[in-house]
């Protein structure tokens, strides 16, 4: 070997053994379409979780990434990672597969259409538990359902926003929906209950978003109820943008899904999950083994639902301040019942209800059964549902798709 070849060779080396050093001579990060697959910390408990949209959207998936955070902070030992903006479908399968691999301990899935995925791959990792957030199904193993009643705090808002709608002399609501599933049509239905405690003239349209987020299509869909005769419009996507086009248009809009999320005067109000608590509580049970895989469906007097203005260490809203003290005062009581577990899901879907075509749904002295709150008909086996959430209540002027 010439001189020359081995100085050249001498600095390659060199420049290798640089190299390893500086990434501590780990392997390159798991890339699988598109997306880093974080690694777990051995001896500790590591937990991941699987976003639809941005961690720091100002909507839902912030929400969960806040109480992914709660964990770590409040549970020992534990470590925690999140992939965000991963689609639904057959790329969050192949990202829940690649976390399993990996060896994660818990993973939560925060969307509706990672459902069957994490059904498949449950399967295939026995060892792992699985919670998908929204949908209906559990094997009562490994792979369960999370939830909770969210419809009484848009039952409360619907509450508020009939009284602002009556009191500016414009009894007319909108609703940006995202899918046609039972969870839209669910939280719709409690809106219109809500909005005719207080304006029983009020009527509520929808726009069907087929998005969970997307800024440009929210405001779009916003600025359309609004345009349309809309007063007050709420949204069930990700973002503030109904906040933001209300504004614009001197109206009022009502956020969803983080307390973050209403923050300028045109805000009325914003339903708003606190998953910490929640997600604390389920690791612990996971990891003393306590904690019963299943359906898990929780109410308010859990600390995880909340409706901005109305809970403590919060002030009312610009667009709440001058509503008929009448008004806050009923919102308080309900709240208060609803934190102290006096009225739950059942209570607020309890007969007599009927839908927008004159038929009663559910006849007075008869409520709701859990399957049909989160069930089409007939429903899922085991799971049939006598109610169930396909109709749109008294108010709302609409029709829903044919389910065929």
């Amino acid at each position: 070997m010439s001189r020359s070849m081995a100085l050249r060779l001498a600095v390659l080396l060199a420049l290798l053994a640089l190299a390893l050093t500086a990434c501590g001579g780990e392997e390159a990060p798991e890339v699988v379409g598109g997306f880093e697959i974080p690694v777990v910390e051995e001896g500790m408990f590591n937990v991941a979780m699987v976003l639809i949209g941005p961690h720091d959207d100002g909507g839902w998936s912030q929400a969960h990434f806040e109480g992914l955070e709660y964990i770590k902070e409040n549970v020992p030992n534990v470590h925690i990672a999140y992939i965000e903006n991963v689609p639904e479908g057959a790329d969050s399968e192949q990202i829940i597969r690649s976390l399993s691999r990996k060896g994660f301990d818990l993973i939560f899935g925060t969307s509706f259409g990672y459902m069957d995925p994490m059904e498949t791959v449950a399967d295939e990792f026995p060892d792992v538990i699985y919670i998908h957030i929204s949908g209906y199904k559990s094997n009562t193993t490994n792979f369960g359902n999370l939830f909770g009643a969210m419809e009484d705090m848009k039952f409360l808002g619907g509450m508020v926003a009939g009284a602002r709608a009556k009191l500016d002399g414009n009894p007319k609501l909108g609703y940006m929906a995202t899918f046609p599933i039972p969870e839209e049509i669910r939280l719709g239905n409690a809106i219109a209950l809500g909005m005719k405690q207080t304006c029983p003239e009020c009527t509520l349209d929808v726009r069907w978003l087929n998005t969970w987020h997307d800024p440009i299509i929210e405001k779009e869909a916003a600025a359309s109820l609004f345009d349309a005769g809309a007063q007050v419009v709420f949204t069930g996507a990700d973002t503030p943008a109904v906040a933001d086009v209300a504004q614009e248009k001197g109206k009022w809009g009502v956020t969803y899904d983080w307390y973050g999320s209403c923050k300028i005067d045109a805000c009325l109000t914003a339903p708003y999950w606190v998953w910490g608590p929640v997600y604390a509580e389920i690791a612990e049970g996971v990891i003393d083994g306590t904690y019963e895989v299943g359906w898990h469906y929780f109410e308010a007097d859990t600390g995880g639902l909340a409706l901005f203005g109305f809970m403590e260490g919060e002030e009312l809203t610009p667009g709440m301040k001058d509503l008929p003290p009448e008004v806050i005062e009923e919102v308080r009581d309900l709240m208060a019942q609803m934190l102290a577990g006096e009225f739950d899901r059942f209570d607020l879907f309890s007969g007599p209800i009927i839908d927008n075509q004159g038929n009663v749904i559910v006849p007075e002295g008869e409520q709701f059964q859990y399957a049909d709150i989160d069930q089409f008909p007939p429903g899922a086996p085991g799971l049939e549902c006598e109610y169930c959430m396909y109709w749109w209540a008294d108010g709302i002027t609409a029709e829903l798709p044919s389910l065929e």
